[in-house]
């Protein structure tokens, strides 16, 4: 299928959704075919939609996203994705947010005069502070990761993951946090609580570190079956 799919049609590029399938959410903006890709590349059955009926029976859930937080609500909110993921976070599916994804979950967000979240982590996401340096911060940083997490089984701490953001997380909870990274000043760059785990980098981007995550992401929607 060619260009960009239309806000209010539903797209599948895969087949309809069998014993294990992780479904991307597919609502028009980012790096949702590179995220595709990546998934495929471990094995994993993918459903690159919008249609909240296969996404409703997908085992897995992966929110991506580039761009602005308020648009990005909006896009989910007109498709009626919003509640969906909210619905199945509360089920116990597993649901990775990816870049903007990951910023999606939480309760609001100070961008572009503010708006709510999808609310799955209790804090706010504000402008990063990189003490001088420019922003967006793009490149590779180091994630120190803070805890164990079954998507962080046989992966390193302390190695290179690819970054592109204007703003950061602040979860209301420390237990939250997963994993943290450095520009300027340290900010948290993964957090994990309930059924949700949420990574500010690009693993789709991030090597063969990025794919080992990703590979752990598949075999936890495999373990939900």
């Amino acid at each position: 299928m060619k260009g960009r799919p239309g806000l209010h049609t539903p797209v599948d590029t895969r087949r309809e959704p069998s014993a294990t399938t992780v479904g991307v959410v597919d609502y028009g903006m980012g790096n949702r075919r590179s995220v595709e890709k990546a998934l495929e590349h471990v094995g994993a059955d993918v459903a690159l939609t919008s249609d909240p009926v296969l996404l409703g029976e997908c085992n897995g859930l992966i929110v991506p996203g580039v761009g602005s937080f308020p648009r990005a609500m909006e896009r989910l909110a007109k498709l009626g994705l919003d509640g969906l993921i909210v619905e199945r976070s509360a089920g116990g599916t597993p649901i990775l947010g990816i870049c903007l994804g990951m910023q999606l979950a939480f309760e609001r967000s100070s961008e572009h005069g503010g708006a709510s979240g999808l609310g799955l982590v209790p804090g706010e996401v504000r402008e990063l502070d990189p003490a001088g340096l420019k922003l967006p911060h793009i490149g590779w940083s180091e994630v120190h990761w803070r805890r164990d997490a079954p998507l962080l089984d046989g992966v390193r701490s302390d190695v290179a993951y690819y970054h592109v953001h204007s703003y950061s997380c602040h979860p209301e909870f420390e237990e939250d946090v997963l994993g943290e990274a450095e520009y300027g000043r340290p900010f948290v760059t993964a957090v994990a609580r309930g059924s949700f785990v949420g990574v500010q980098f690009h693993p789709e981007k991030s090597s063969l570190d990025g794919l080992a995550l990703l590979r752990n992401f598949v075999s936890s929607c495999v373990a939900s079956k």
